[in-house]
């Protein structure tokens, strides 16, 4: 009797244990058939596509994963969000207001692989993505900024470190430096460098800007005089930034400023003089001043709203891994922002990528509000056609901040 009781224990305690390990082990996970939308600019169609493809091999076994590729802008996203694509390609300083909206679903699976694939928590990838420790999107792209383009046929690498020099040598051979006055994007580039701040307030709510400052050591009306100064060389041609391969390409301008985006034309129209560095200085009140620059990152995220909200993260993560990032940069010339993709030979060879980190310690996260956009392209216009009213810098200068500041929201 004892040795069937002390059997049959043994049974139970058997039986309790094994039950007790099958409830411990991850539930097989049910077949799915998903489909989702993702954007278009996430990656060329062809890289996008291929990229898909795989994801789906090599999870056959747990979905049948259907998609659309859909055209959107980032105003798209932020009027309708629940409209837009399930997986979105957006630039960091969108960030801030689709997390407010609630339209960014915070990532969970992964997390800290997520995060370490772009040099861990403290560096500016990641915490362009990440709001009170939880992270909201995968960094895709990094350098999202600009520098200088010059033509090595007619400068050096020392004669590229002084925009006076540039221009004195475009004047010279009967050529130019172009930059886009039009656009408060590169205008930053003086008003920062000067040491004039433009960033939001605390509620981000509205900009903050002192660029009509009167008592600080480079004052408002200086960095204008100095950009009149820059609009009157006969070295200089304002162009809008699209215009500047056209004429780099017909040999009429030798230097200019732009990003990443224009590596590939610029190097197929000046061949082996094609070269890249950190942007400049410029003649501020009789010193010479390193310009500034914006940069930023291009982010994909996860529509909160979306049915599918497992699969589109899965399939997220893996259109921004270390293969796809290196693809994206072969095909369009954007510098990767996971860390093992950058450390790639191939990454580093290239001058506008080198251009990017000799800048990257005088480059600043854009946080900016909408009404800076219109009205520094206005304040810039002007200065570009020299101020033909001949209106009082300083009143152009408090109009445009007047505008710029205007709040876009209430807390």
């Amino acid at each position: 009797m004892k040795k069937y009781l002390s059997t049959v224990l043994a049974v139970a305690l058997f039986a309790s244990m094994t039950a007790g390990c099958s409830q411990n082990e991850e539930p097989e996970e049910e077949f799915q058939n998903v489909h989702l939308t993702i954007a278009s600019d996430i990656a060329p169609e062809d890289i996008l596509t291929e990229q898909i493809a795989k994801f789906q091999q090599i999870n056959s076994s747990k979905v049948n994963l259907s998609y659309t590729i859909k055209d959107q802008s980032s105003d798209d996203i932020v009027k309708a969000p629940r409209q837009a694509s399930d997986i979105f390609n957006i630039a960091n300083d969108q960030v801030d207001e689709l997390y407010q909206s609630g339209t960014l679903l915070e990532i969970t699976e992964n997390k800290d692989s997520v995060i370490a694939s772009v040099g861990g928590e403290s560096t500016t990838a990641a915490q362009t993505v990440m709001r009170d420790g939880k992270l909201y999107g995968y960094p895709l792209s990094s350098g999202n900024g600009y520098f200088l383009y010059y033509n090595k046929a007619y400068l050096s690498e020392k004669d590229v470190t002084s925009l006076d020099k540039i221009m004195e040598i475009a004047a010279k051979n009967d050529k130019k430096f172009t930059m886009d006055f039009s656009s408060g994007w590169y205008l930053f580039s003086f008003f920062k460098g000067a040491g004039l701040n433009l960033e939001y307030n605390e509620e981000k709510a509205a900009n903050l800007c002192n660029w009509n400052a009167v008592n600080t050591d480079h004052t408002g009306v200086a960095v204008t005089q100095a950009l009149l100064d820059i609009s009157g060389n006969p070295g200089f041609l304002y162009l809008p930034n699209g215009e500047f391969v056209e004429h780099a390409a017909a040999d009429e301008v030798i230097a200019g400023v732009s990003g990443q985006w224009h590596a590939e034309e610029l190097s197929n129209a000046w061949g082996d003089h094609y070269a890249a560095a950190k942007l400049p200085t410029y003649t501020l009140d009789g010193e010479q001043i390193q310009m500034a620059s914006f940069t930023g990152y291009r982010i994909v995220a996860i529509n909160a709203y979306t049915e599918n909200a497992v699969w589109a993260t899965r399939l997220a993560e893996y259109l921004t891994n270390e293969e796809t990032q290196l693809k994206r940069f072969e095909s369009i010339g954007q510098c990767p922002a996971n860390v093992s993709a950058a450390n790639s030979d191939e990454v580093k060879a290239s001058p506008a990528v080198a251009a990017t980190a000799e800048q990257a310690p005088y480059a600043y996260i854009q946080h900016v509000a909408d009404p800076f956009w219109d009205a520094s392209a206005q304040f810039g216009l002007t200065i570009a056609e020299g101020n033909p009213q001949n209106e009082n810098l300083q009143n152009l200068l408090d109009r445009m901040v007047g505008q710029i500041i205007v709040p876009v929201r209430t807390k």
